[in-house]
């Protein structure tokens, strides 16, 4: 497994991550938890469930879920709980545990919004430092599952940034980076197809970073991934 940005360092005792776990079953909820806490990071689990809906008042004292989609599981049932989770509270970080890391679920779980995907073939290590990872704001995947990411915008169409009210996020020259950016492209690549500067792409790409309220290229992929999403459903 590797990451997409930058490692950090474990959370400071101080600082524990706050996990509740989804899991179909209770023994596997207790079996999370058990390795999750025994883990080198500073995890602590504050609730599980084996339901498919939101309690009342679960998500109140939470930074990550883990939520386990099983093959066993009803048909969209868990990205449903996700969705549930992202407007229940936002500030929440999901990370999906999947059984099989297939194209389809692996674009289907960003484009719901999870920061991170890990497989059930993976070791306790790379789950905590998973966890951990997409607790510190960044993205989790290897490069085959991003590369699932990268060829599905790549077969999409391009989409306009817009508001709430459909007004324009970005400027015609922030849109035509972005496209390039979710191509595939880097810095280098992107100023050619442009003629423009690699300073000058990189200053384009802080500025859209702000205005979108993200912080990375991985991000921004997944971003672009989740408005064409929307406009293809919609």
């Amino acid at each position: 497994m590797e990451e997409l940005v930058e490692q950090s360092k474990p959370a400071a005792a101080e600082d524990a991550i706050r996990v509740m776990i989804f899991d179909s079953t209770r023994m596997g909820c207790q079996l999370l938890s058990h390795m999750l806490e025994g883990s080198p990071y500073n995890v602590k689990i504050v609730g599980s469930s084996t339901d498919s809906t939101l309690g009342p008042d679960c998500l109140s004292d939470v930074d990550v879920a883990l939520i386990s989609a099983s093959v066993s599981d009803a048909p969209g049932t868990r990205l449903k709980l996700l969705r549930e989770i992202r407007h229940a509270k936002a500030s929440v970080r999901c990370i999906m545990l999947l059984d099989d890391c297939d194209r389809e679920q692996v674009v289907e779980a960003f484009s719901s919004g999870v920061m991170g995907v890990c497989g059930r073939n993976e070791s306790c290590e790379v789950l905590s430092k998973c966890v951990d990872r997409v607790y510190h704001g960044q993205i989790w995947a290897n490069s085959e599952q991003l590369r699932y990411v990268l060829e599905t915008l790549s077969v999409g169409n391009r989409v306009r940034l817009t508001d709430a009210r459909g007004n324009a996020l970005l400027t015609r020259r922030e849109e035509d980076i972005v496209y390039l950016v979710a191509e595939g492209l880097r810095n280098r690549e992107v100023a050619e197809q442009l003629k423009l500067s690699e300073h000058t792409v990189r200053n384009y790409l802080f500025r859209i970073f702000e205005k979108l309220g993200i912080s990375s290229r991985s991000e921004l992929i997944l971003y672009s991934l989740e408005q064409r999403r929307k406009a293809a459903s919609g």
